[in-house]
């Protein structure tokens, strides 16, 4: 750990954390322009998101513990490289079956970025001040994810959709030559073999994630083809069964089970995968309510979305030196409290409500996530040893893609039978030309989501309110 701050360490985290989160980001507002480009439906341009977040999900704990073992710098500067290739690759791409492909190397390079950049930073402050450190890559990221669309719709309005990939080239570039840099002063002479890699472990990791993303986002499922969910519910049942027997024999396993005996690391991770779900059902439902029922415009809509990642950005800081000095459970459990405030507005939606009161709810969100994010993130990567910190960094975002995709499919299932309910069709598919039903169904979704938040919130408060200590494993 650092004595003094390592600016040019902590410069080099925050630039991986800001091309992760504009990468996330920038396509999504390109989706139709590059479906009509290169003669695609949208379905298979939608693929090329896929792609993208099912190599984060089921490779960034791979790489957090590849990291762990050999050097996270290796890791790292790699891949900046793979992500900045790619993006060139992405922006010369003939047809969108070799865009899918460029883009599923991208989303590669990304999970190796975000398996490292969390630790680094930490690494580059003094003991003590892992919150602020997590403070600046919440910023980071947020910011990344702030400037996303706004950029690419003005770069597709001014150059054409190539350029929101060529534009990720440069900022790899610095990248690359950041982590150079820093590298060089940082070789430390080998200290005896490093512990051989847990490849069957990975291997069985990756097709047990691959499973369960298949199973909870039916997308993904009827692109590849697979129709049998009872195949997929097989497939996931016995890979478990082989890595859990596994992992429990390994040497040195990928995922060494004795970790979720650390009370702060388990409750935190419970907690960040129900926060997930439930933003993840936030913004499915809101803009079709905005848009659809209350008639606003997209681009009054954008607007009104951009207050969430602004107070996240505002108070990430914040957040990171409350939880150096009194640890993550009060401001974490804040964060929460205030996301379940946001699901209570969202209970009381009507059909003719005031633009305001989605704004409250929007607000509510982004406040919660600038308390709950950094000290969470925190604890779940500063409770677990130092040698396992990369594996804890690649869990969060494998929990947070999970979450998504779950919050989705669950946002979806509980819309669709409410909806159901309230209209009185028994297969009606969900849409705002019935708005009555509609806000319904939609307020009893939100509601559900308030009940789920509680677990969230106990699971906050029962993690332990001392400072983060990592654990020591025997």
């Amino acid at each position: 750990m650092a004595k003094h701050t390592d600016v040019l360490l902590l410069v080099n985290a925050m630039m991986g954390q800001l091309i992760s989160g504009v990468a996330a980001r920038i396509f999504i507002v390109s989706l139709p322009t590059i479906a009509a480009a290169l003669n695609a439906d949208i379905l298979a341009v939608s693929w090329a998101l896929i792609a993208y977040q099912l190599a984060g999900i089921c490779l960034s704990v791979v790489f957090g513990r590849l990291g762990d073992i050999h050097g996270r710098y290796s890791i790292y500067g790699a891949g900046f490289v793979v992500m900045t290739v790619s993006s060139f690759l992405c922006g010369v791409a003939p047809t969108v079956g070799w865009l899918i492909v460029f883009r599923l190397v991208q989303g590669i390079g990304a999970a190796m970025i975000a398996s490292a950049a969390r630790v680094l930073a930490m690494e580059a402050l003094p003991e003590g001040a892992e919150g602020r450190a997590n403070g600046f890559m919440t910023m980071s990221f947020h910011g990344g994810l702030l400037l996303g669309p706004p950029l690419g719709g003005l770069v597709i309005d001014l150059l054409s959709w190539r350029w929101i990939f060529f534009l990720l080239v440069p900022i790899g570039v610095v990248g690359i030559i950041l982590t150079a840099m820093r590298a060089r002063g940082r070789r430390v002479a080998p200290s005896g073999r490093p512990p051989a890699v847990d490849y069957v472990g990975a291997t069985l990791l990756v097709v047990l994630t691959m499973a369960l993303t298949l199973l909870v986002d039916g997308r993904s499922a009827e692109a590849i083809g697979v129709t049998q969910k009872s195949a997929i519910v097989a497939v996931f049942g016995l890979t478990l069964a082989g890595f859990l027997v596994h992992e429990r024999r390994a040497v040195n396993p990928v995922v060494n089970l004795a970790l979720f005996r650390i009370r702060m690391f388990v409750f935190s991770v419970l907690s960040l995968l129900v926060f997930a779900i439930t933003s993840s059902v936030l913004t499915l439902l809101l803009p079709f309510y905005l848009q659809d029922v209350l008639h606003h415009s997209p681009s009054f809509i954008g607007l009104l979305f951009l207050s969430a990642p602004v107070l996240t950005i505002s108070l990430a800081a914040l957040a990171g030196l409350l939880t150096d000095r009194i640890g993550p459970m009060i401001p974490a459990s804040i964060g929460l409290s205030f996301v379940m405030a946001g699901f209570a507005v969202g209970v009381v939606l009507k059909v003719d409500s005031h633009w305001s009161l989605p704004a409250l709810l929007l607000a509510c969100t982004g406040i919660g996530q600038g308390f709950f994010n950094t000290p969470n993130q925190t604890a779940i990567i500063g409770s677990v040893p130092r040698e396992y910190r990369g594996f804890a960094t690649g869990l969060v975002q494998m929990i947070f893609g999970l979450g998504s995709l779950l919050g989705i499919s669950l946002g979806g299932a509980l819309l669709t039978v409410m909806f159901r309910h309230y209209s009185g069709i028994p297969d009606a598919t969900p849409s705002a030309e019935a708005p009555g039903p509609f806000v319904a169904a939609m307020s009893t979704t939100y509601a559900a989501c308030f009940v789920l938040m509680t677990v969230a919130l106990v699971a906050s408060l029962m993690r332990g309110g001392r400072r983060i200590e990592a654990a020591a494993m025997h």
